[in-house]
């Protein structure tokens, strides 16, 4: 790629494991292959900054002083002290444009520099803060309340987003709702799989009970307790030898080894060790409403598995209904189609097959280039402003 633009990425995960630090590393490792200028700024371990020909990571170290948002996520109250670290290496880098992936510490520091430095700056949206902040609520909270802490959060969002040029945004949806609320352009930006890893071929387990799996944070907002009530459901209709089996880790932990029947939790699980607990499951079951995109459900469908979801949010445009999974209005159908599922053999090898097939169409490369098209675009439409500007004086 010719004239690529110089950019500074803000993830506000990278060494994590979840969605937002798996797509930064993806066009990390984008940039690595094509060559192309890429400064990766994210929260470590230690402050460092490494540089290998044309990319370069600067690690910021957290301090004590933190707010844990996550097992592994944390918000550092002083994330300000490394702002004249940030703006030093922006400028040795000859940046050219900010890139904010969330409303993380890395993302106020990318957003103070920018706006100290001149630079101009794309945002992506990749997790609905704003109902994650109703969903953590106390359980006895009235819905009436939750709805308003969800639109004053998403308010709060969106004047923070105003400050990027253009938003690469997960779903059309969201699409939408953002570019109403901040009057600045949105684009679709979809999510890759690596189909070499996340493979059928990987699927080793040879006993005849039916699993239904589930990979992600075991938190509220995923909705994981819905899981009881599919197993309940599998019980009720007379499926014997079943079991409901997790792997990642949260707050919902205990309470699903509690009262979930036949429950297995697998642990945290990376790279061979995940890609063969997905081959292993026969259905995958991703109860949760507030995922923008889904990528777990990509790589269950990458790995042969039919997929049972929510009709909301990102994981309802992934997969397509009676062909590579279901997708449901509630939690009772949520639990149907398991049960379905676990009675069709022939159905859920049917919907494996075409699971498999859709997720091949699916590369990190595509997604790549709509990322640096964006970029291109903010370089060149800021050229423009700065044009204009010098003819009108």
């Amino acid at each position: 790629m010719t004239g690529a633009p110089r950019v500074a990425l803000f993830a506000d995960s990278l060494l994590e494991v979840n969605g937002v630090a798996l797509t930064c590393r993806m066009i990390e490792e984008h940039a690595v292959r094509h060559g192309l200028p890429l400064l990766v700024v994210h929260a470590g371990p230690e402050t460092a900054l490494r540089r290998q020909g044309e990319q370069a990571r600067l690690s910021l170290r957290t301090s004590r002083l933190h707010w844990n948002l996550e097992n592994d996520l944390k918000f550092d109250l002083l994330f300000w002290r490394h702002l004249p670290l940030v703006e030093r290496s922006l400028r040795e880098f000859e940046a050219e444009i900010v890139h904010i992936t969330g409303p993380n510490h890395p993302g106020f520091l990318g957003s103070l520099a920018a706006w100290r430095l001149g630079l101009p700056v794309v945002m992506s949206w990749h997790t609905n803060v704003h109902e994650y902040a109703a969903w953590r609520l106390p359980r006895w909270m009235p819905q009436r309340i939750r709805s308003a802490v969800s639109r004053a959060s998403f308010l709060g969002l969106a004047l923070y987003y105003r400050q990027g040029r253009i938003h690469l945004v997960p779903n059309r949806e969201m699409a939408l709702r953002l570019e109403r609320a901040t009057g600045k352009p949105s684009r679709l930006m979809m999510r890759g799989v690596d189909c070499r890893l996340f493979n059928p071929c990987k699927r080793q387990r040879e006993d005849g009970a039916f699993v239904a799996g589930y990979v992600g944070r075991l938190s509220p907002e995923k909705g994981v307790r819905r899981l009881a009530e599919a197993a309940r459901a599998l019980m009720k209709a007379g499926v014997a030898d079943f079991r409901i089996e997790a792997a990642g880790e949260g707050s919902e932990r205990r309470w699903l080894e509690r009262e979930v029947p036949n429950f297995r939790w697998l642990g945290m699980l990376k790279g061979e060790e995940l890609a063969r607990a997905y081959a292993n499951f026969d259905v995958f079951v991703f109860p949760s409403e507030t995922d923008t995109y889904g990528n777990a459900v990509q790589e269950a469908m990458a790995s042969g598995v039919p997929c049972v979801v929510m009709n909301a949010g990102g994981p309802a445009t992934i997969v397509q209904h009676g062909v590579t999974g279901m997708v449901c209005d509630t939690a009772a159908g949520l639990a149907r189609s398991v049960v379905e599922l676990a009675q069709r053999p022939a159905l859920r090898a049917q919907m494996g097959r075409a699971a498999r097939r859709a997720a091949e169409g699916r590369s990190w490369d595509q997604v790549a280039a709509t990322v640096w098209s964006a970029w291109q675009d903010a370089v060149a439409g800021r050229s423009r402003q700065k044009a204009e500007a010098r003819c009108l004086a």
